[in-house]
């Protein structure tokens, strides 16, 4: 799908030397005659070789199959590895000596029946998909409960004489250590070997105007470690488009036919249902996917529930899952990690406080008003990372603001200190957000709550987003961050309200810290 352009006929479609036409053949036909075809090979598209058998897509199926071969030897590898290690441990905690023989005999009466649940658990959550589909740490970690859960329930049900039961924890937690550990580096290697070797997504946008620019921008160079080579756009015009405009929805089928193309990725805003239809049709007769970037209210059918038994298709949007055990859950979780963050880093808050006393002349933390659950001001805690006066300089600066919509950024701002720009990097200042966490303002994964200043310049769709605690990090902190548009930033927030799970939370936080190293916008 990523390898060299093929220049040949697609699908081995005949080339067919159209002759030029007479004089009575350039002529329109007129009513009540009937016109003259070109002489010609007709051919039924049925005919034609599927799009399934075209050379970009038996590679890709290549690259697929060598893909799920490295995950599945690695997850067994870490699978083998952790049970062996728990019961190694198991032995020398009753035992007192090693002999390592005697655990292995313990493993192989398991590990058959292991390898077939745990295979069988992660292709069905989605494990072994597509690089940008495939789930993270949060997935793996439900994925082993599952397996452990189903490997207790068959072995109580069939009588097994379990000595302890606490083998089970202490290799479900070596497991999803060694797992997560091979499939983290088996993502770092693979990303670099489709760099080295050249391997791009040839996408053509497809669009209006802006609307194209726009899309061009939050795409960004790439999606899951594999680079865009944008061929340019299907646009109406070449106004405010960005890229070379390469026709518009009638020469799409042309376009496709003479341009090397892996994604049509299109501005759902921009088209008709006839025109989707048709572009969606067009593509895949060429064996190009089709991406459709919605409109925020389109996010809403992730939840969808088709209603039968009506004229026209209906579906009910169901309510989010925020509620009862689910939030509970979620409290709990919060607090587990909020408590123990303030507990081990406590050395760390003592050396950033004396160094913030010492350099920003005012207090240690700082109170941000910001707006929170059901639209009510907090108060936000930071270290302080600017100077006493930051707050009456501001307006001074409103000219200088880089970022989009109401949000208020400068990536220089001189009432910043020293000790501020460091901790601002690596985002330590909001650190002692988790007090507001412990207190039940905030949560470790939410929206993030915005100043009052921004916050009353948002338009009346953006709100939905105070519908549930702000958080310390969110899909906003792992998603490009600043680079984003506010709106785009909104989106995010909305597919995270609509598609919200304890797994998802442990997701993000564990794609957080990554994304705070790396600095990606952070200033």
């Amino acid at each position: 799908m990523y390898g060299p352009a093929w220049t040949g006929p697609p699908y081995n479609l005949p080339v067919v030397a159209k002759p030029a036409l007479t004089a009575d053949e350039a002529t329109p036909a007129v009513s009540g005659t009937t016109p003259r075809v070109a002489p010609g090979v007709a051919e039924d598209i049925r005919s034609t070789r599927p799009a399934v058998l075209s050379r970009s897509a038996l590679r890709l199926s290549l690259r697929r199959a060598a893909s799920i071969g490295s995950l599945v030897f690695l997850d067994l590898s870490g699978l083998a590895l952790g049970l062996y290690v728990a019961l190694v441990l198991r032995w020398l905690y009753y035992q007192h000596t090693a002999l390592w023989g005697v655990p292995w005999k313990a493993e192989t009466k398991w590990l058959p029946f292991l390898i077939l649940i745990t295979l069988l658990v992660f292709w069905r959550n989605g494990l072994y998909a597509e690089r940008e589909f495939r789930g993270g740490l949060g997935r793996i970690v439900s994925s082993l409960v599952l397996v452990t859960v189903l490997t207790l329930a068959f072995g109580l049900g069939t009588g097994y004489p379990f000595h302890t039961f606490g083998l089970a924890p202490t290799a479900l937690v070596i497991i999803t250590a060694l797992i997560g550990l091979f499939r983290a580096s088996y993502d770092v290697v693979t990303k670099d070997v489709l760099r080295l070797t050249g391997a791009r997504r040839r996408a053509v946008l497809v669009g209006k105007g802006e609307h194209v620019a726009q899309l061009h921008r939050v795409l960004g160079v790439g999606r899951s470690g594999i680079d865009y080579a944008f061929a340019g756009a299907i646009a109406p015009d070449s106004d405010g488009v960005g890229l070379p405009v390469l026709g518009w929805l009638d020469e799409l089928p042309a376009v496709l036919a003479r341009t090397p193309v892996d994604e049509l990725i299109v501005t759902d805003s921009d088209f008709e249902e006839r025109d989707l239809l048709e572009i969606v049709e067009h593509a895949h007769r060429r064996g190009v996917k089709v991406r459709v970037a919605p409109k925020t209210t389109e996010l809403l059918t992730q939840r969808a529930e088709y209603v039968p038994g009506q004229g026209v298709p209906l579906f009910e949007l169901r309510p989010p899952a925020f509620a009862a055990a689910q939030w509970a859950a979620k409290r709990a979780f919060d607090i587990l990690i909020g408590a123990t963050i303030v507990v081990v880093g406590l050395p760390v808050w003592v050396a950033i406080a004396a160094a913030v006393k010492l350099t920003s002349g005012g207090s240690i933390f700082y109170r941000d008003r910001r707006v929170g659950l059901g639209e009510r001001e907090f108060g936000m805690l930071k270290f302080r990372t600017m100077y006493a006066d930051a707050a009456e300089r501001q307006a001074a600066l409103e000219a200088a603001n880089e970022a989009h919509g109401p949000l208020f950024k400068i990536k220089n701002d001189p009432r910043v200190t020293p000790v501020g720009r460091v901790l601002r990097k690596y985002s330590l200042d909001e650190v002692p957000q988790v007090l507001n966490v412990l207190r039940g303002e905030m949560s470790l994964v939410g929206p993030r709550p915005l100043p009052v200043r921004d916050y009353v310049q948002l338009e009346p769709w953006h709100r939905k987003r105070y519908l549930v605690l702000p958080g310390m990090t969110g899909l906003w902190q792992v998603s490009g961050r600043i680079e984003l548009s506010f709106d785009d930033l909104v989106r995010l927030d909305f597919y995270y309200l609509e598609n919200w799970s304890i797994w998802l939370d442990i997701t993000i936080l564990a794609k957080t810290l990554p994304a705070v190293l790396a600095r990606r916008g952070a200033y």
